[in-house]
């Protein structure tokens, strides 16, 4: 037992001095992550918060340029033109120097006044539909708040709180889990090149005929692979709480539990493709082909109860799902363990039948 711990970590202390060494491979693990944390961080967003706006007043009274003020005086909208019709309107939301049109009717002001509905209406860009919908949300809230303020509709009142997100942030969404996504790529690279860099490089045959074994071989090079992306999600956790401000309000033990879990199932899939190929740029292209449908499948950006329900049972077998759920469920909402385990066992399970997998792959390689 004790020979065979020495000889792994031997092995491992050769697979991270190799990695470490290569100016190539310190390029990769340190660099794509930062930039693409950096990059998702401060350029994927779901807010609005610079509507381009073209009035259309064609009442011209005391209460449509109070509503129009309304308009321009929140942080979201600034207008760009006034011009007499929606026909003029339309060609500057075609050449996207609009997006959106605010059409008051002639009979705006003496509608309000008489109790009636005003004649109102908002032309949204709809070329990009989750934009043009959170923009036309956004316009309904500055009418309802005119109505309330100015044109004193009788109503109820509707209070609205965001639980865990108050401030309905979507870089509290989006960065925590560049935790579970960025992990995924270092550790499926890592792992997708250890063996075939040994192929590509001559090394391979060298290593059979040493004293490893085949499963000491394997563990050897799952080891190493498991402390970078320690390393790497470590990193992007206290970028995540310290420099994007995202509270952690759950426990980090928790949290790296199921970090653990979900490294065991990418570094099977890794190997598995690592098994499978003989050089490098093979087991990038195989890594890449894997990477680009479980972010997608993952619910990362898009919701997937959305998703048909083909796709939704396909989830099932993605790690990177069960990783999204424990990392934002950690992050915002302070899960408990006894919440956690239903992310947790199928990813224990995923990472058992993918290193069982790549065993069997590699035996077979190997004769």
């Amino acid at each position: 037992m004790v020979g065979s711990l020495n000889r792994i970590a031997a092995l491992v202390v050769k697979e991270l001095l190799a990695l470490l060494k290569d100016r190539r491979a310190r390029v990769v693990l340190v660099a794509p992550p930062l930039i693409q944390l950096l990059v998702f961080g401060y350029a994927a967003t779901f807010d609005v918060s610079d509507v381009r706006m073209v009035v259309v007043n064609r009442d011209g009274g005391e209460l449509s340029r109070q509503l129009t003020a309304h308009f321009a005086g929140s942080p979201t909208f600034h207008p760009v033109a006034a011009v007499g019709s929606v026909d003029r309107a339309r060609p500057l939301v075609e050449a996207g120097e609009a997006d959106l049109v605010l059409h008051i009717g002639p009979d705006f002001g003496a509608d309000v006044r008489r109790g009636a509905n005003p004649a109102v209406q908002v032309l949204v860009d709809g070329r990009n539909s989750n934009t043009a919908a959170i923009t036309a949300q956004y316009a309904g809230q500055v009418v309802a708040a005119f109505n309330r303020e100015v044109a004193d509709v009788a109503g109820p009142e509707l209070a609205v709180r965001a639980w865990f997100n108050p401030n309905l942030e979507s870089r509290w969404f989006i960065v925590p889990g560049l935790v579970g996504v960025l992990t995924l790529v270092v550790t499926t690279l890592v792992t997708a090149l250890a063996i075939a860099r040994e192929r590509e490089a001559g090394t391979f045959n060298q290593l059979l005929v040493t004293p490893l074994r085949p499963p000491e071989i394997l563990l050897g090079k799952t080891v190493p692979a498991v402390l970078i992306g320690l390393a790497e999600a470590s990193l992007i956790i206290a970028a995540t709480v310290y420099w994007f401000g995202v509270p952690l309000a759950g426990d980090l033990g928790l949290l790296y539990a199921g970090l653990l879990l979900f490294m065991l199932s990418t570094v099977g899939i890794g190997l598995m493709i690592s098994s499978l190929c003989t050089t490098q740029q093979q087991a990038l292209l195989g890594a890449f082909l894997y990477i680009v449908p479980s972010i997608i499948l993952s619910g990362f950006a898009t919701p997937i109860a959305n998703m048909p329900p083909a796709m939704q049972s396909l989830t099932l077998l993605n790690p990177l799902r069960y990783c999204l759920v424990v990392v934002r469920g950690v992050f915002l909402r302070d899960l408990p363990a006894e919440v956690l385990v239903h992310p947790f066992w199928p990813m224990a399970v995923i990472g058992l039948v993918t290193l069982s997998a790549a065993a069997v792959l590699f035996r077979r390689r190997m004769g």
